[in-house]
């Protein structure tokens, strides 16, 4: 099979990657404590809370995946358990391209209570990502005060964490791979929140 030729410009240059030119400084992070979220949540001043939950995300590139297309959706928060997860660094900054700079990481000591507590005070719908799941994503309603719930890599959620979740969903996947990245996994579910949302404003 003939190897294929990189794209060209109407120049007959070779089309050169966009670079990153988002700061990797770690003092531009927003930082945001568990306590301030739950402030959030008590007052969100009139929109619908929306979480991204990532129970032990542990490789940093997914995780500045993750927090950039957080971003990108309108999430107002990612959160992460406190230990078993990369810590936000240079790494995860410079891959979240600004999205670290908007969207608070906000490390909670113990995330089963913390999913239960956000359910039963503020009302929030916990939805997961599994294998084994109730019904796939585009079965179900991802709109409303809302956090989504995915599990490291290879391991997926942990027993309590998926306890806790209201409902469990998974991604159709009409290939041969059983399944994505956690950071691609994201983006799919986050946005597929995202067009529900924009669905009732029509």
């Amino acid at each position: 099979m003939p190897r294929p030729r990189r794209q060209k410009t109407p120049g007959n240059r070779p089309r050169e990657a966009r670079a990153n030119v988002h700061s990797s400084d770690i003092r531009k992070v927003t930082r945001c404590t568990e306590e301030t979220l739950y402030s959030f949540l008590e007052n969100p001043e009139g929109v619908d809370p929306f979480l991204l939950v990532l129970d032990g995300v542990q490789d940093p590139h997914n995780l500045g995946a993750c927090i950039r297309s957080a971003e990108g959706a309108g999430v107002q928060a990612v959160i992460v358990p406190r230990h078993k997860s990369a810590p936000v660094t240079e790494t995860v900054v410079r891959i979240s391209c600004g999205g670290a700079e908007h969207v608070p990481v906000v490390s909670v000591g113990n995330m089963a209570r913390f999913l239960s507590k956000i359910r039963e005070e503020y009302g929030v719908k916990i939805v997961g990502t599994a294998d084994q799941s109730d019904a796939d994503l585009y079965e179900v309603e991802l709109t409303g005060p809302l956090a989504i719930v995915l599990g490291a890599e290879g391991e997926g959620m942990r027993r309590l964490t998926r306890e806790n979740c209201d409902q469990l969903i998974s991604i159709p996947m009409a290939g041969h791979v059983e399944c994505l990245n956690v950071s691609n996994a994201a983006a799919v579910c986050l946005f597929e929140s995202v067009r529900q949302r924009m669905m009732l404003e029509i």
